[in-house]
């Protein structure tokens, strides 16, 4: 009897976090993790045009409160999975979130928009700790069963988060001012961070790794292979229009004719939600018909919709924008599932370069069509998106291959 109950712990002991009992608070505390991560990373958008008028700057100052964020996850994604792989997957995640709450409440003590932008790019210097590592937690933890489940868990949980960031920012903002609107993400960031710390198991197949050279050398394994660059690529155009669409269209919809205060702008961004809806279907079509196609489609409908905003209707605006983000939702489907495909080994170092590569695609598209904006408006940010998605079909359409 001692024997048979010591193997029973033995292979209780070897259980994966995500298995049985602990599936249902595995999943809640990745969707908090990825709702508390994505909460703060695009707030300022709708708050940009009163950033204008607040600190009398141009758009493309005030954008770097966007772009600055952005361009710091670029700088540090690739290099938080080998502090992850040393130190531990949830105390990295808990220590990141919490990191992030900080600077989000320390945005509204800024004197100025220098001291924003820094605030801002502290911020996303703790983003990679928290949206990296989960994945890589997720894939080491989840059984095959349940780990499509999971990571859908997580991923619905960042889709949600990015809109209630906004959503809330736009909200306080109007109602009492956006220096406690930064206040009020940083506190319900701290609740995120203490609620994942307490549900989230510890791993149980982690495998501490120190092995720096190691990592270095399949970075350059990455580099040389024409299937990732060309996916790289692709991720950087798909981030680059989500985020110049995302942030010039509050300066396009604050003006005249339509003169939309903070709150309205913040609501706008509700059609990021249909990204948690589609992408489940969208995940059975592309597997009948392929990565290349389902991106080269996806982009297509993403292109329609971005014409469709330059008719001054609101309803017409509306649906373009959701068409634009269902169709980069789809895209970005797309382009992880063949990155899974094209990546031989050293799987979180790929990733690694592509969530890099994506998010200086951000950092560009947040701040490149600003020069256009004084003379081309709207429609000239139109133009560099459509520019850049065309330049994405080309991408797919000649070097990807439905691996």
């Amino acid at each position: 009897m001692g024997a048979s109950n010591s193997m029973k712990t033995r292979r209780l002991a070897r259980r994966p976090a995500v298995e049985g009992g602990g599936l249902i608070a595995t999943m809640v505390a990745l969707f908090i993790t990825g709702f508390g991560s994505f909460l703060n990373m695009y707030v300022t958008q709708p708050l940009l045009p009163e950033f204008r008028h607040v600190f009398h700057a141009s758009e493309i100052l005030v954008s770097l409160s966007v772009s600055a964020p952005v361009f710091a996850v670029a700088l540090t994604a690739p290099l938080v999975g080998l502090l992850s792989d040393g130190v531990g997957r949830k105390r990295v995640i808990i220590a990141s979130m919490l990191g992030l709450a900080l600077p989000t409440a320390l945005a509204a003590t800024a004197a100025n928009l220098g001291q924003l932008i820094v605030w801002r790019f502290l911020t996303g210097l703790f983003m990679p700790g928290v949206t990296a590592v989960a994945v890589a937690y997720v894939g080491e933890e989840s059984p095959a069963e349940s780990a499509g489940l999971t990571m859908g868990t997580y991923v619905t949980g960042m889709a949600i988060g990015g809109f209630a960031g906004r959503f809330l920012a736009g909200l306080f903002a109007t109602w009492w001012g956006w220096r406690v609107a930064f206040l009020c993400l940083g506190v319900i960031t701290v609740a995120a961070a203490l609620t994942t710390w307490w549900l989230l198991p510890r791993s149980t197949k982690f495998v501490r790794q120190s092995n720096v050279a190691a990592a270095l050398r399949s970075m350059r394994a990455h580099l040389r292979n024409p299937q990732l660059l060309a996916t790289y690529a692709v991720g950087f155009s798909l981030l680059f229009c989500l985020v110049a669409t995302f942030t010039y269209v509050n300066f396009y919809l604050a003006d005249k004719p339509f003169f939309l205060g903070p709150a309205a702008l913040a609501s706008i961004f509700a059609v990021y939600l249909i990204g948690a809806v589609i992408t489940p279907v969208t995940g059975h079509i592309m597997d009948r018909v392929g990565h290349r196609k389902m991106l080269m489609g996806a982009i297509v409908v993403s292109g329609t919709g971005l014409l469709l905003t330059l008719i001054h209707s609101m309803p017409f605006i509306i649906v373009g924008l959701a068409l634009m983000a269902g169709g980069v939702f789809t895209s970005q489907s797309a382009a992880l599932s063949h990155l899974g495909r094209a990546t031989n080994e050293a799987r979180s170092s790929a990733s690694g370069l592509y969530v890099s590569l994506y998010y200086l695609g951000g950092f560009v598209g947040s701040v490149l069509p600003g020069f256009l904006w004084r003379w081309a408006g709207w429609p000239g940010c139109v133009v560099v998106v459509l520019c850049i998605q065309g330049l994405t079909i080309l991408i797919a359409g000649k070097l990807w291959h439905d691996v």
